[in-house]
C-alpha cells in the first residue's frame, strides 16, 4: 500500500518518520520526528495507518519548508554566487576540488578526473 504526499509515494508500511525522510529531499530523520511530534503522531506509528486528515496536516507541514527543487535550487544559486563573487569556496567549487578544507593528496585525484568536463566513458 502506497500514500501520497505532495505528489510523492511514501511506501505504507514505512514508520512516519522515516517514510518522509526516506522520500523527500532536505528532510532527514530529525525533521521528520520533529514534524510528527509537532504534530502528535505516535512514533511507531505505519503510513498507512494515517487518517486523510494527518496526511492533509503533514501535506500542510512540508509545503511551509524549502524542500525537494526549491532547496535544490537553493543550493545551486548558493554555488553560483560563490563562484561569481571569486570567493575562494567559488574557485574549489568551480575546479571541482574539495571545497571544506579536504587534504587533496589521495581522493581528491579521483574526484579531478571524474569532474573534468571532456569525460569519456
Amino acid at each position: 500500500m502506497v500514500v501520497h504526499i505532495l505528489g510523492k509515494a511514501v511506501k505504507g508500511k514505512a514508520r512516519v518518520a522515516y517514510g518522509l525522510a526516506a522520500t523527500f529531499y532536505g528532510i532527514g530523520f530529525n525533521t521528520a520526528t520533529r514534524i510528527c511530534s509537532k504534530l502528535g503522531f505516535y512514533p511507531e506509528m505505519r503510513v498507512h495507518q494515517l487518517t486523510e486528515q494527518q496526511v492533509m496536516s503533514i501535506t500542510k507541514e512540508l509545503s511551509d519548508m524549502t524542500i525537494e527543487s526549491k532547496l535544490l535550487s537553493q543550493i545551486r544559486s548558493n554555488i553560483q554566487l560563490k563562484k561569481d563573487t571569486g570567493s575562494y569556496a567559488g574557485l574549489r567549487h568551480a575546479m571541482g576540488l574539495p571545497v571544506r578544507g579536504q587534504k587533496t593528496r589521495n581522493n581528491a585525484k579521483t574526484a579531478r578526473k571524474l569532474n573534468r568536463l571532456d569525460r569519456k566513458r
